[in-house]
């Protein structure tokens, strides 16, 4: 049973079949959006794997507006699962009205229900007046950055300006660039993709991602001579830019490539006038939780919610954890040929 604290207030609420305009102007206006509100991810998901988008506007009887963006993921075997959103840290109803979103969030459980999902996910930055309990364990790190680079140079840990020189001194170099290094990133990406036991995100996907987010997405390469080592994939939203995926190769994790990727890609953001950078959304105290922390980045609470729609469905944790390590530990083993060409069409059905 699904119960909210406060009554949602008259409203009209609609479906939305696309997100110019007026999707756009509200993702603005509204303080509360985060990147995965933004209207390029319409498209992006739908076209490139396919899932059907779920997208629900509304505006309350003092013409306060909300939207809640989500996709309707149908999986072979393990049902359908409406996810807010799949593949990113957040998503949630995204509204100043708190009985508003409540409303939104109403609307799409019935939505769901209608197309028989097992069940809801949402990703929010606020916790929900839900009678399920949200998973806590996972946080967005960020930095605030200064305005002056030397500012943020002065800031760092004494450890970590000795990696980033060790960096410089092993002979990386850093480029920054568009579509044209994708190739080169996706080529580190699914090496270290197939070395964490994960299904890795087909190099069409990533290729929508550049094309719809235009010159407000960046691939950031660090190299070896001429030889690519790693990357990451940055994202402009507002006051921020956002990394929702990064990599490097293991074979050369002594020579601190992650620390010169990551100091040259602040560096830039400071320049470019970013007040907030974005690491993405780490288990607290792992081992990538405590890389961001040393740059100084800071907690930002995430609400993680699986809301049941039927009888015989069991939480992801109670059923599949067990049988996901097994799964990743043989993924692992794999040829890198035989995961590249099988990880894009399992990866579409992960929304994680």
């Amino acid at each position: 049973m699904i119960t909210f604290a406060d009554r949602p207030t008259a409203a009209s609420i609609r479906s939305v079949t696309g997100t110019a305009g007026a999707w756009q102007r509200v993702v603005c206006e509204l303080s509360q959006s985060s990147l995965a509100h933004s209207p390029e991810w319409f498209t992006v998901i739908r076209n490139a794997y396919g899932h059907d988008p779920l997208y629900l506007s509304a505006e309350d009887q003092d013409g306060r507006p909300g939207l809640l963006p989500a996709f309707v993921v149908r999986r072979p075997l393990f049902g359908t699962v409406v996810t807010s959103m799949p593949f990113l840290d957040t998503g949630g109803p995204c509204s100043s009205s708190a009985a508003l979103a409540n409303l939104l969030v109403t609307r799409l459980i019935t939505e769901a229900r209608r197309l028989q999902a097992r069940v809801v996910e949402l990703r929010c930055t606020e916790r929900l007046p839900l009678d399920v309990q949200p998973i806590q364990s996972k946080v967005n790190m960020t930095l605030p950055l200064p305005a002056d680079a030397g500012r943020l140079w002065s800031q760092l840990d004494k450890s970590v300006r000795n990696q980033i020189r060790k960096a410089e001194r092993s002979g990386l170099s850093i480029e920054s660039g568009g579509a044209q290094n994708l190739r080169a990133f996706y080529d580190t990406f699914v090496v270290r993709m197939r070395d964490l036991g994960s299904p890795v995100h087909g190099s069409g996907f990533l290729s929508a991602v550049l094309e719809s987010f235009g010159d407000r997405a960046r691939i950031v390469l660090v190299r070896k001579g001429s030889t690519p080592v790693g990357g990451l994939i940055a994202l402009a939203f507002k006051d921020r830019l956002v990394v929702p995926w990064a990599t490097c190769l293991q074979d050369y994790f002594a020579l601190c490539p992650n620390m010169l990727l990551y100091w040259e890609t602040l560096r830039a953001a400071c320049v470019e006038g970013f007040r907030r950078f974005d690491f993405g959304r780490s288990t607290r105290d792992s081992g990538t939780y405590r890389f961001k922390s040393q740059w100084g980045a800071q907690e930002e609470p995430l609400f993680w919610y699986c809301i049941p729609l039927g009888a015989r469905h069991q939480s992801r944790a109670s059923s599949g954890a067990g049988a996901e390590v097994l799964l990743s530990k043989m993924w692992q083993r794999m040829p890198l040929s035989l995961t590249r060409r099988l990880g894009p069409p399992i990866r579409k059905y992960l929304t994680l």
